[in-house]
């Protein structure tokens, strides 16, 4: 067997990092003084990291996340809002998703919510857990185009599979009737088996009338079904006299806008 018929047969098993690395390790003299064990392990080594690598880039672009720099090491918690360092980096374990448990992320505009759980979701990428992030208008209007396309069950399974679901502005308008049918459809068939992250204006205790509260059927059913097994964030100023929006904080200096 030739040294190019090996290399053609690594690269047709897809085993092209490996291919590479070898060519790599037969031009460089002083590959020869390691044995033959230390070289191979290299070799796999190169292969395995470039597809976790590999791996890691698909999660994240099939995520579609909002925020794709967002990094949990990089949350501020020295900008004037009360966080629980000790619960974020709990939950930056990705533990509440073995255990099937939900986030409630809840707090003004721009008080850092969709960072923070975008960070998370980097965080269960990270672990292989295939992460999906989704605004709440934009998942019921896809919906609504489903159900009048005949692709609806395949589009409620898009959100009910992955392990992670984030739904931005959970609740920033008060949902339809129909909606609230999808959201408990949806929410029926991911309790128990995957996990949610909610990001909100409205604090928990609000969600009942967004919901339409006394005078909707599914809104205590609705909430039956995630708030029992929920860690909840909530995103307050310490001063609300000097609160700045995060978008403030790090956007541009107004002294370079004009």
């Amino acid at each position: 067997m030739t040294i190019q018929s090996t290399i053609d047969k690594l690269i047709e098993m897809r085993l092209t990092s490996m291919a590479d690395a070898f060519i790599t390790q037969k031009d460089d003299p002083k590959m020869k003084d390691l044995a033959f064990e230390d070289r191979l392990e290299m070799l796999v080594d190169i292969e395995y990291n470039n597809r976790r690598s590999n791996s890691l880039k698909r999660l994240i672009r099939q995520a579609g996340f909002d925020q794709p720099e967002a990094y949990i090491g990089d949350i501020d918690y020295v900008s004037g809002r009360k966080l629980n360092r000790e619960l974020i980096q709990r939950l930056g374990t990705c533990e509440y998703i073995t255990d099937h448990r939900n986030i409630f992320i809840t707090g003004a505009t721009g008080s850092g919510k969709t960072y923070m759980a975008c960070a998370l979701g980097m965080e269960a990428c990270k672990q292989s857990y295939k992460t999906q992030y989704v605004r709440l208008p934009d998942l019921l209007m896809e919906l609504e185009m489903a159900r009048d396309n005949g692709s609806y069950v395949k589009v409620q399974k898009k959100y009910a599979n992955p392990l992670l679901l984030i739904i931005d502005e959970w609740l920033l308008l008060k949902p339809t009737e129909t909606e609230q049918h999808d959201i408990l459809e949806l929410l029926h068939h991911r309790r128990k088996k995957s996990s949610t992250i909610f990001c909100s204006q409205y604090e928990f205790s609000g969600w009942y009338d967004q919901l339409g509260g006394d005078d909707s059927p599914l809104a205590e059913a609705i909430l039956d079904r995630i708030k029992y097994d929920a860690y909840k964030i909530n995103i307050v100023p310490i001063d609300p006299a000097n609160n700045r929006s995060m978008r403030e904080v790090y956007g541009m200096d107004p002294r370079l806008s004009e």
